[in-house]
C-alpha cells in the first residue's frame, strides 16, 4: 500500500497516555499501581512508547529462522553414543553435543558415519587434555566446549592446579581456536538477570587478559566462544537477557579486537523445574524454547520434562526434541528472522539490562576481577543474597510454580519413580574456594512431600 495506515489519527505522546490513564485510574496512584519492581532493579511500566528511545538498538542477533536444534548427549558407551547420535540426527536433531568424561573415548569411533559438514559437532570435555584433541581427526565443524574458569566456579577447584591448568588451556585453544563461558551455572544457582550478564562478561574478561597478548592477530579475529546459557519462564525479559549478552559481548569484543560474534548455546533451565506434576515442566520448557528463539539464540537444547528425577530415556528425549521440531515447523518460528525488533518493551529491557549489567561489570574490575571476587567469595554470597531472595517469594506464594506452591496435586505419588537424586549433593572434599552451588526452589517442598508419602 502506498499510504500508511491511520495517517488521518494525530499521534500521541507517552505523556498524554499516562495523564489518561491517571484519570481513568480516579486518584489512585499510577506508580503504586500499574508499575511492579523487578529482582534486577527494573521498574517495569505499563506501556511503552516510540518518544521514550533517544535511538534504535541494533543488536545483529541471528535470523530467529535459523536456530539449529541439538542433541546432547552424554558419552558413557561410545558405540552406543554414536548409535544414539545417528539416530536423533534421522529424527530432527540438526547438531550433536557429546559430552565426554573419559580421554578413553574414541572421537573416531563417537564420529563414525556421521556427516559432519551437515550435523556441527560440540565436544563438551570434562577434563583437560592438549593430547586428546590432537586425536579429533579434523576440526572443521567440530565446536570443544571448555571452561576452566567454570570448573573452578563449580567444583571449587582447579583440575591440577591455575598454571597447569591455564598451560594446557592455552594449548587447546591455540589447536581448536574456541571454548566456552558457562553462564547457566550462575542461572541455576539463583542469580539474577543483571548478575548473569555481568559475570558472563567477567568470567569472559579473564581470558582475554590472559589471551591478549599470546594469540596472534589472525587467531584473535577467529576466535570462537559459545556462551551455555540457561532461560526461565520470565517471557520477555530472557529475550531481552539473550539480546543484552549480544551488545555486551560486542563491546568487551571489540576492545581486545577479538571476533565479536556471539555464539549462544541455550538450554532451560533447571531452577523452575520439579518432581511433582512434572508434565508442567513441558509447558515451561516450551516457553523457555521460544524466548531462546525470539531472543536470537544459535543453538537450543531442549530439557526433558522428567530429566530432574530419570535417567536418559527415549521417550523423554524424543519429546523435548519434538517440542523444538514443532516450534521450528510447525509454529512459524521458521518464518519471521527479527520478531522482536522495534518492540518498545523488549528494547527497554533490553537497554536496562545491558546498563545495569555494565555498571556491575566495570564495579567487578575495579575490585580486582571476577577471579579476585571468586576467591573471595563474594561472586558466590551475591548469588546466594539473590537465590535467598527468590527462594523467599516462592514460600510466600509471590512466585509460583504450578503443581507446587499453587494448586498441588496431593495425590500425587513419586517416591517409586524417582530413578536419579533430584536434590543438592554435598560431597565433603577440601577445595580451593566455596563453588557456586545450583539448586532448584521446589527442592525443599519436594523432599516434605515426600517424607510424607
Amino acid at each position: 500500500m502506498s499510504k500508511k495506515l491511520f495517517n488521518e489519527f494525530s499521534e500521541i505522546s507517552s505523556k498524554q497516555w499516562k495523564q489518561k490513564i491517571q484519570a481513568d485510574l480516579k486518584g489512585v496512584d499510577y506508580n503504586d499501581t500499574l508499575i511492579w519492581h523487578t529482582n534486577e532493579g527494573i521498574d517495569v511500566k505499563p506501556f511503552y512508547h516510540l518518544d521514550e528511545f533517544t535511538e534504535s538498538l541494533s543488536t545483529a542477533i541471528p535470523k530467529a529462522s535459523a536456530f539449529k536444534i541439538c542433541q546432547s548427549i552424554f558419552v558413557s558407551h561410545t558405540e552406543k553414543s554414536n548409535a544414539k547420535a545417528l539416530d536423533a540426527i534421522s529424527r530432527g536433531a540438526e547438531t550433536i553435543e557429546f559430552i565426554i568424561p573419559s580421554e578413553t573415548t574414541s572421537i573416531v569411533k563417537l564420529l563414525n558415519k556421521i556427516d559432519t559438514a551437515s550435523t556441527p559437532i560440540s565436544l563438551k570435555l570434562l577434563f583437560l587434555s592438549p593430547e586428546y584433541i590432537k586425536t579429533i581427526p579434523s576440526k572443521k565443524n567440530i565446536a570443544i566446549q571448555l571452561d576452566i574458569i567454570g570448573n573452578l566456579s563449580r567444583t571449587g577447584n582447579w583440575y591440577k592446579n591455575l598454571n597447569e591448568d591455564h598451560n594446557r588451556f592455552e594449548a587447546i585453544v591455540k589447536q581448536t581456536n574456541s571454548f566456552s563461558i558457562d553462564v547457566a551455572l550462575y542461572q541455576n544457582a539463583g542469580a539474577n538477570m543483571v548478575q548473569q550478564l555481568a559475570y558472563a562478561l567477567a568470567h569472559t574478561n579473564e581470558y582475554y587478559n590472559h589471551f591478549d597478548n599470546i594469540l596472534n592477530t589472525t587467531q584473535k579475529e577467529t576466535l570462537h566462544i559459545v556462551f551455555n546459557v540457561s532461560v526461565g519462564t520470565n517471557y520477555f525479559f530472557e529475550i531481552a537477557k539473550l539480546r543484552a549478552l549480544r551488545l555486551l559481548y560486542k563491546t568487551l569484543a571489540s576492545a581486545y579486537s577479538i571476533n565479536s560474534e556471539c555464539i549462544i548455546k541455550v538450554t532451560p533451565t533447571k531452577r523452575n523445574k520439579t518432581i511433582y506434576d512434572y508434565n508442567t515442566n513441558m509447558l515451561r520448557t516450551t516457553t523457555e524454547c521460544m524466548s531462546a528463539v525470539l531472543g536470537g539464540a544459535n543453538t537450543i537444547t531442549n530439557l526433558a520434562y522428567d530429566a530432574i528425577y530419570h535417567k536418559d530415556n527415549e521417550f523423554g528425549e524424543r519429546i523435548s526434541r519434538n517440542q523444538l521440531l514443532i516450534l521450528k515447523n510447525e509454529s512459524y518460528f521458521d518464518k519471521v528472522d527479527n520478531p522482536s525488533d522495534g518492540a518498545y518493551y523488549i528494547e527497554s529491557l533490553t537497554t536496562q539490562l545491558s546498563e545495569k549489567a555494565l555498571d556491575l561489570f566495570k564495579d567487578i574490575e575495579s575490585n580486582g576481577g571476577f577471579l579476585s571476587q571468586l576467591k573471595e567469595g563474594i561472586i558466590q554470597k551475591k548469588i546466594k543474597e539473590s537465590a535467598t531472595k527468590e527462594q523467599s517469594q516462592f514460600d510466600a506464594g509471590e512466585l509460583i510454580l504450578l503443581g507446587t506452591n499453587k494448586h498441588p496435586n496431593l495425590e500425587d505419588k513419586m517416591k517409586d519413580d524417582i530413578e536419579i537424586y533430584p536434590f543438592i549433593k554435598m560431597n565433603p572434599i577440601k577445595t580451593l574456594l566455596e563453588p557456586i552451588i545450583e539448586k532448584r526452589l521446589a527442592e525443599t517442598t519436594e523432599q516434605e512431600r515426600l517424607k510424607t508419602e
